[in-house]
């Protein structure tokens, strides 16, 4: 490998740039004698439901967190059926499966990798409760037909925002048209913390104190539980952290769509190069290009010290773990297929101009083996 490699993805410059005010967002807390449920917190869950238009926010441990705490606020419970699709993130499945429910998937368009909205209702049963519609890699799925078959059907609507903060649909934030949406706040994530969080955003009063109480143990006071519940809790520190970071978002999606301009413009021959539709904006989380001969082409830029990942590699459907819904190869076409040809290109907001040269140079120079 070369020396200076470029990574997939690093916070490095991010922190150098941003140190002292990290710092002192952490020392605010420690000096607060409040180290859990305190100022910083609520501020954080108030300023991103302003930010997305919803009623309120609730701040949990992780994203995969978000993801069964709202579903369960939602009424979401065993015996339920939850469909979504199958080239997510595990956590997207682990998380409909941890409420007793039964994941249920379709398969994805080929141009840009989101749901098939078109073969959803066909998959709808009288046990389906709720869609999660998984806004991947930065791109929101095309939610005014998802929202028109959920409203007929009867169904909740729970976004998954963790690749897409900084999306826009139609003029609409992602995470602010279902009726609720999950957030993961992973340090890679665009917005993203110094250790796990997650975030849950709702439009209904009775689902968001729901989620405060299925978050703290079931309970609504002090040493009581009213129900069920967990310990997931989003603490002060990441909360404050996030917060000196949110302002910033709209910035680093401006430098995610810049380094996603440079690569379109000149990878169309090299790559099949991601689809933005016509509909949003692309926060550009990830730039996830095609090539037939994909683990070649991670190989050879690699050595030219140029690092990727596949995001991701397996289809959830294929997996051991999931082998109990009973699908086989063959049920999601798209999806895997797709699996077999994705990689990501490096990108983060401190990718510097001749980095991005210098990838968009490995790539030309390896695209043909």
């Amino acid at each position: 490998m070369t020396a200076n490699p470029i990574p997939v993805w690093s916070y490095e410059e991010e922190y150098r740039e941003h140190r002292d005010t990290i710092l002192a967002a952490c020392d605010r807390v420690f000096k607060s004698n409040r180290l859990i449920f305190g100022e910083e917190g609520k501020a954080f869950e108030a300023e991103m439901a302003a930010a997305h238009g919803m009623s309120g926010g609730v701040g949990v441990n992780s994203g995969t967190d978000a993801l069964e705490i709202a579903l369960r606020a939602l009424g979401v419970a065993a015996g339920d059926e939850v469909i979504t699709v199958p080239n997510t993130a595990v956590p997207t499945v682990s998380a409909i499966g941890a409420t007793g429910a039964q994941p249920v998937f379709v398969d994805v368009r080929a141009d840009d990798f989101l749901m098939d909205v078109a073969k959803l209702e066909a998959a709808i049963t009288p046990n389906t409760k709720a869609v999660i519609p998984v806004h991947l890699y930065g791109q929101c799925v095309d939610m005014d037909p998802l929202l028109d078959i959920a409203k007929r059907r009867g169904l909740k609507v729970l976004e998954d925002v963790a690749q897409a903060q900084g999306a826009f649909y139609k003029g609409l934030p992602a995470g602010s048209m279902g009726d609720a949406s999950a957030w993961s706040f992973y340090p890679t994530k665009v917005l993203g913390g110094y250790g796990d969080g997650g975030l849950i955003l709702a439009r209904d009063e009775a689902v968001l104190a729901l989620a405060r109480s299925l978050r703290f143990y079931g309970m609504e006071g002090t040493y009581y539980s009213e129900r069920p519940g967990r310990n997931s809790r989003l603490d002060e520190v990441q909360a404050a952290i996030l917060r000196t970071k949110l302002p910033l978002v709209a910035p680093w999606v401006k430098r995610r769509r810049h380094i996603a301009s440079c690569y379109r413009a000149e990878l169309g021959n090299a790559v099949c190069l991601p689809r933005e539709a016509e509909y949003g904006r692309h926060a550009w989380y990830l730039f996830v290009a095609e090539h037939d001969d994909r683990d070649g082409m991670i190989k050879r830029l690699g050595e030219r010290g140029i690092l990727c990942n596949i995001s991701y590699p397996w289809p959830i459907h294929l997996q051991r773990g999931y082998a109990y819904l009973g699908y086989r190869h063959g049920d999601f076409p798209v999806a895997e297929a797709k699996a077999k040809r994705i990689f990501s290109l490096p990108m983060y907001p401190y990718l510097y101009d001749e980095q991005i040269r210098r990838v968009i140079d490995a790539v030309k120079e390896v695209s043909n083996g």
